[in-house]
Formats: structure tokens, C-alpha cells, sequence
């Protein structure tokens, strides 16, 4: 078996795919011999796409305006052809205080995009997907513990897990596997964002925050985009091939809540 062309002549459909995480994951499945799809709020990171990849084609979509996604999921596959696998990356960091300073917009906006826009890419896209596929969602480890100042965000980690699991039952019989990926302290600029805005909150200082928030992890260090992509590649390929339903932490053994 060719480890590292697991993927020729399959298909992906990334969503925010142009930079961090899912960028990391399209470029991994580009390199195992997929073509792949992805769509992305950052237009320049839409171009630098275009311009650097072959076989990845991006295209700017807001996933928080639910009316983009049908056009979105066509354009991928008037692209692709045919779709074997899904990766639901689009999240956003959601607003950093204690429950009585958060806000409804707040709430809403962090809803839109972590679980509706995942909810209405699938609702699109799967039944016309391949059979035998597979689909990914990116949660976090907030999905599994509690994340204090940070309710939105944990509560919709919380909802895509139990959406994969629940797809992975109703999917089964397609043999399409759904699982979730449970991104830790992931290093890059929008983690740098939360322990700032978590420091401002607790009233201590930025490196005191990042010592604090790396020691909920046994190996206590960052996880990379890179790391999380090698997951994806596995989950969606056929190393994975018998796991389903399952929600994978890549986190360094986050231990706490933080």
C-alpha cells in the first residue's frame, strides 16, 4: 500500500480552506492525489490558493450567510465532478467573558458559522455525495470539557460532535463514515487572539495566560496545523476505513478545563 497516495482520484470539499487548519488539511489531501475544493472568507488567502495549487480550486464564501452555501456546494461540484469526502473546518473563536457580559449577537454569530453553516453544507452536499466516502468535522477539545469565558464556542464544539455521531448512524449504511476532530491549543495567530483576550479577562498577562492554558496539556506544547491535517488525512482515507462515529482529540492530552 502507498501511504502516501491514499487519496488518488478521490474528491474533497473544504470549507474555510484558504488559510490555517483547513489549509493545512487541502494541501495534505492535494499532495496524497486528491482534488480538492475549498471555499473561505479571506479573499487574499482565496487568490494566494489559486495562484500556488493545481488541483485545489478556492472561491470566497461567508458560511455566516446561510442563502452562499447551496451556490457555494454547486460551484464545488461543477469543479469536482463527484464528492467523496466533506471537511466542516469554518469556526470562529466566538467572545472571550463571563456569561453575564456575553452577548445574544454574540451567541448567534458563533452559532451561525460553528454548527449552521456545518449543518447546511451536509444538508446540501451529502446526498449527492459518493457512497463509501467519508466526512469530517473539526470540533475542539472544548467539546469535551468546559471552556470557561468561552460558553458559545464550547457549546457549539459541543453540537458538532453530536452532529458527526448522529450522521454516522444515519450514514452507516451508505458506508460513509462520519467522525470529528478535536483540535487542542492549536499554535498560530487566532489562538494568540484568545489567550490575549483571555488574559485581558482574568486580569493577568499574556505569557502567564499561555502558561497557564499549555499546562492542561500532558506534553504541555502547542499542536500545528500540520498535526492536524496528518489526522485528517488518516480519518478520511482508507487507514481509517472502520472508524466511524468517533470524536479523535489531537491535543496532547488536554486534562483539564481551561
Amino acid at each position: 500500500m502507498d501511504y502516501n497516495n491514499l487519496l488518488k482520484n478521490k474528491t474533497a470539499l473544504v470549507t474555510a480552506g484558504a488559510n490555517g487548519i483547513g489549509y493545512a488539511i487541502a494541501k495534505k489531501f492535494e499532495e496524497s492525489g486528491a482534488k480538492v475544493f475549498v471555499c473561505d472568507i479571506n479573499q487574499d488567502a482565496v487568490d494566494m490558493v489559486n495562484k500556488n495549487h493545481q488541483n485545489i480550486k478556492a472561491i470566497f464564501c461567508d458560511l455566516s450567510q446561510t442563502q452562499m452555501i447551496s451556490s457555494m456546494v454547486e460551484s464545488a461540484f461543477d469543479y469536482l465532478g463527484h464528492l467523496n469526502i466533506i471537511v466542516n473546518n469554518a469556526g470562529i473563536a466566538g467572545e472571550t467573558a463571563g456569561v453575564g457580559e456575553q452577548t445574544l449577537g454574540g451567541w448567534q454569530e458563533c452559532l451561525q458559522v460553528n454548527l449552521t453553516s456545518h449543518f447546511e453544507t451536509m444538508r446540501v452536499a451529502v446526498p449527492r455525495m459518493e457512497d463509501g466516502g467519508a466526512i469530517l468535522s473539526v470540533a475542539s477539545v472544548a467539546g469535551r470539557v468546559g471552556f470557561a469565558y468561552r460558553l458559545p464556542y464550547a457549546a457549539t464544539k459541543w453540537g458538532v460532535i453530536g452532529m458527526a455521531k448522529s450522521l454516522a448512524v444515519e450514514l452507516g449504511p451508505r458506508a460513509i463514515r462520519v467522525n470529528a476532530l478535536l483540535p487542542g491549543i492549536v499554535q498560530g495567530e487566532r489562538q494568540d487572539k484568545v489567550i490575549e483576550a483571555k488574559a485581558k479577562v482574568r486580569g493577568i498577562s499574556f505569557e502567564e495566560m499561555k502558561d497557564e492554558i499549555l499546562s492542561a496539556a500532558s506534553l504541555g506544547r502547542f499542536v500545528t496545523h500540520e498535526d492536524l491535517a496528518e489526522q485528517a488525512y488518516f480519518l478520511c482515507s482508507d487507514l481509517g476505513k472502520n472508524i466511524s462515529g468517533q470524536a479523535i482529540s489531537v491535543c496532547g492530552n488536554i486534562e483539564k478545563a481551561n
